[in-house]
């Protein structure tokens, strides 16, 4: 078993930044492809970046040159740095993991809220 907890949302005005960070615990040995969701008031959730554990990354079109995702495998944590924050930004942010064996089984964070407002 995995959890994963997010920590660094908040309130944060047009244009602005920040960091997201996700920490692992439990059996990490057995994650693979790490990643970030959210989901905006009546919106489905939606894939925003993934990571594997070599940092091979993909991101979502709405945040390429925005968003950054990082990892630290010693750490066994991932990071979202969000730069120039729009309003539609605004969603509950989720941290995703994947088993490394099997990636169809996954676990999820219990979500950060960012919102972003002037």
């Amino acid at each position: 078993q995995v959890q994963l907890v997010e920590s660094g949302g908040g309130l944060v005005q047009p244009g602005g930044s920040l960091t997201l960070s996700c920490a692992a615990s439990g059996s990490v040995f057995s994650i693979g492809v790490m990643g970030w969701y959210r989901q905006a008031p009546g919106k489905q959730r939606e894939l925003v970046a993934t990571i594997t554990r070599s940092s091979s990354s993909n991101y979502a079109d709405f945040v390429k040159g925005r968003f950054t995702i990082s990892r630290d495998n010693a750490k066994n944590t991932v990071s979202l740095r969000m730069n120039s924050l729009k309003p539609d930004d605004t969603a509950v942010y989720y941290c995703n993991a994947a088993e490394r064996i099997d990636p169809k089984f996954d676990y999820w964070g219990q979500g950060t809220q960012v919102t972003v407002s002037s």
